[in-house]
């Protein structure tokens, strides 16, 4: 039976849900109004849904693990399309912010582990392609290609080496990581309506 109370006196036993909506006894009502009637009641759906997109966040936060994959998965595991990109893209902006105010920091701890796995002298062969992408395209072309080549937070602090304010990296490479993050979403839902 249901332990969502009907206010109709009679036994829930025979009570069904049915897409959110609680049918049984003398009344229907959707499970938001029983809900209401007892505050104390998990709404299971709500926190898997909420779980999900702190994932979201977390996940959109992690370099390489970009906006653009998170935001197709949220999606397609059916969490809110508008929220999947607003926490995706807050997670990566987070991230991105960091790596660009700690550009220098970062891409001395890069090379050097670099060296480490790949020998003295090893050559970066997404540093030389994220070179030629900004000689040829600028802040604007690395916040567009620099997700796909180096990540958007690499792309942050690379730019910065390259003499771009930590401020204004952010805010295109973010920008650029949420349009691709638009461009992915939308590709996305309209795979998932034909």
């Amino acid at each position: 039976g249901s332990d969502v109370p009907d206010c109709d006196g009679a036994d829930d036993a025979d009570d069904a849900v049915v897409g959110g909506v609680v049918f049984g006894g003398t009344r229907t009502r959707t499970r938001q109004a029983a809900t209401e009637t007892h505050p104390s009641r998990v709404n299971a759906e709500g926190l898997v849904e909420q779980l999900g997109l702190l994932g979201v966040f977390v996940a959109g936060a992690i370099p390489w693990l970009e906006a653009i994959t998170v935001i197709p998965v949220g999606i397609l595991f059916g969490l809110n399309p508008l929220l999947t990109f607003i926490l995706a893209i807050a997670g990566n902006v987070v991230t991105v912010v960091f790596f660009a105010y700690s550009s220098s920091q970062i891409l001395s701890w890069s090379a050097r582990r670099r060296e480490l796995k790949h020998g003295a002298g090893a050559s970066d062969s997404r540093g030389e392609r994220a070179r030629r992408v900004f000689d040829r395209y600028g802040i604007f072309g690395m916040a567009i290609l620099g997700p796909l080549i180096i990540g958007t937070q690499f792309a942050a602090a690379v730019a910065v080496s390259f003499g771009v304010s930590p401020l204004k990296s952010s805010i295109v490479v973010s920008a650029g990581a949420a349009l691709l993050g638009i461009v992915a979403g939308a590709i996305t839902m309209g795979l998932i309506a034909l």
